[in-house]
């Protein structure tokens, strides 16, 4: 799996991805750094990457801009602290398969998770 790291996620889950075998993408110390909710959201979808944050915008609004996207994964606790974050990521990480990841947007908080998919759009035919 490719993970995007928000500017706000723990810099030191680069290489506890890494050792487990997937490919991180990090904009910190790029120059590139400060880039909006949406710019660095688009950004990560390039590469179909995985969004790791720990900002809840991400959750409530920006999974309703993009019709299909990698996933998205946001740690949202009370008293978060690079410990707990990593911990949750690890949890989520053992319970849900790469596949399940796409096109959902998932909140780990203190002591639950919940999962959101895009609302769909249906359309009807009048069989015309």
């Amino acid at each position: 799996m490719t993970f995007f790291l928000n500017e706000n996620f723990p810099k030191s889950a680069v290489g506890i991805l890494d050792e487990m075998g997937h490919r991180v993408l990090d904009l910190r110390g790029t120059g590139r750094e400060g880039l909006s909710d949406g710019a660095i959201f688009a950004e990560a979808q390039q590469f179909r990457a995985i969004f790791l944050t720990t900002d809840r915008d991400f959750f409530h609004t920006i999974r309703h801009l993009h019709v299909s996207h990698a996933g998205i994964i946001v740690i949202a606790l009370r008293l978060p602290n690079r410990r707990s974050i990593l911990e949750k990521l690890m949890w989520i990480l053992g319970r849900i398969r790469p596949e399940d990841i796409a096109d959902r947007a998932i909140q780990l908080r203190d002591r639950s998770w919940i999962a959101r998919v895009r609302p769909s759009i249906h359309v009807s035919s009048s069989g015309l």
